[in-house]
Parts: structure tokens; sequence; C-alpha cells
């Protein structure tokens, strides 16, 4: 009897064991599968990516030209007198494009982006403006911007100008205004909301060509480099919110930077919600 019991007791103890391995089994299994649903819930991080924009009217015969100052030289620095001249383009319109609903726009319509050295363009919608220039060598580009301010890419459409203010301007920037010469002009300050989705991406090149086998630009993304081989404008996507540091280089056919003070660049820019 005793010896029964004692069967009985192991038994006992046997399927408590299991049962509670099962039922250990089949909590763990449960938990499992809540930690993989919460995974396939967490967003994973969109990956930065670049695409040429198409789709905007080419304005093929639109030109700019500059009336005043009409010579290189001027007398002195200060607020300085700028007329130009515009043909075959509407400054104020806004852009006949759907890219005008999936970038950001300028309510203002379309504009001249004013450049001088290579800094942040100042935009404007009347032909005739002033701005204030200090003494010394300056180089300006100007050329004509879609309301969304992408650029108008032909040979008319842009005006190059060495300035030189004041008496013995220094030129410290030592441009020769005949080499390949990148100028910066897109992505600029802060975007917002739908904004912040697609980026434009667009600079001029100036005696130069871009070919996948001969001179490109390189652009730099938050470190995630992308070779542009084709003078067109490009979207960005995927960016994260918050300060994005974006840096365009003018590279030849081995990658190098093409010397010149104008061609790597590095601007940064802010996405907030």
């Amino acid at each position: 009897m005793k010896n029964r019991n004692s069967i009985l007791v192991l038994a006992l103890i046997a399927l408590f064991a299991f049962t509670t391995s099962c039922k250990q089994n089949a909590e763990e299994n449960k938990d499992a599968e809540t930690e993989a649903k919460t995974e396939d819930l967490t967003e994973t991080p969109a990956k930065i990516s670049i695409a040429k924009l198409e789709g905007s009217p080419a304005y093929a015969d639109a030109a700019l030209m500059l009336e005043d100052p009409a010579g290189a030289e001027i007398s002195s620095g200060g607020a300085i007198d700028f007329t130009f001249k515009i043909e075959n383009y509407e400054l104020g319109a806004q852009t006949d494009s759907p890219n005008a609903e999936k970038l950001a726009n300028s309510g203002k319509g379309q504009h001249i982006h004013f450049i001088l050295n290579n800094q942040p363009y100042s935009a404007h919608y009347e032909p005739a403006f002033n701005k204030e220039i200090p003494d010394g060598v300056h180089h300006l580009v100007a050329f004509l911007s879609r309301s969304y301010h992408e650029s108008v890419k032909n040979e008319n459409s842009v005006v190059v100008r060495k300035l030189m203010v004041g008496e013995n301007p220094t030129d410290s920037l030592g441009l020769d205004m005949e080499a390949p010469t990148l100028i910066y002009s897109r992505p600029k300050g802060t975007y917002a909301g739908a904004d912040a989705k697609s980026i434009l991406l667009d600079f001029f090149v100036l005696n130069t060509t871009l070919t996948a086998d001969g001179n490109k630009v390189k652009a730099t993304i938050n470190g995630e480099e992308f070779m542009i081989t084709e003078w067109a404008p490009h979207v960005i996507s995927g960016l994260p919110m918050g300060e994005v540091s974006i840096q365009l280089e003018l590279v030849d056919a081995n990658g190098d930077v093409i010397p010149g003070p104008f061609n790597s660049v590095t601007r940064t820019v802010t996405l907030t919600e």
C-alpha cells in the first residue's frame, strides 16, 4: 500500500511538472507573438532617395538680362540698384505645373534667384530692386525661377557678372569666370508639414556639361552620397524631421572636386511637422 501511495505521489508530481511546463511554453509563445506584432507596428526609418523631377514647363525661350548696373565697375558700396529685363517669362505668375502642388511653392509666383558669391539666394518678384553690397570684387549669378523655385535652365535665362565695387576692390575669392562652376540654389530654409515630404534639389552649372563618364555633381545628404550625371532638378524624399545637411560638389570623372571656390558647398535646412 505504501509503495502504491509513493507511485501515486510521483505520478502527481510528474503531471504537475508537465502541466506547468506546457503553461510556461504557451506563455512564452504568446509573449513572442506579441513582441513580433509590436515589431511589425514599429515604423522603420524611411530611406533617403532622390529622383529626377519631371513635368515642368521648359520656358526654352525665356531670357534674363541685366540692364543696370550696365558695367562691371561700381564706384562705391552700399545700396546698389539693379534693373533686369525679362523676355518670354512672367514674374509673379504661378507656374502651370503639377509640381506646384508637390513642392514648396511661393504664393508670390515666379521670380529671380539673385545669388552673390554663391551665398543663399534672395528672391525677387519685380525686375528692379536694390541690394546692399560692400566694397570688393563680387560674383553675381542671377537666373529665372519657377514659382516652386526650380531654375529655368537655358543659355539666356541666366546672368553672370563680375562686380568690382569701390576704389581698388580686392578679389578674395579668385574665381575664374570661365572655369567649370557650381552654383547652389535649393534646398533652402525651413520646410513644414506637406512641404517637408518632397524637397527640391536644384543648382546651376556654368562652363561645363554633366555626363556619366565626365563631370558630375555629388550630393551628400545626411551622409548618404548620390551622383548626379545630368543637369536636371531632383526631388529628395525620405528625409527625417529636424536638421538636414546637404553638400553639393562639382567633381570630375575620377570623383575629385574640380578646383574653384564655389565647387564644394554645404548647407543646412530644417524640416518640421
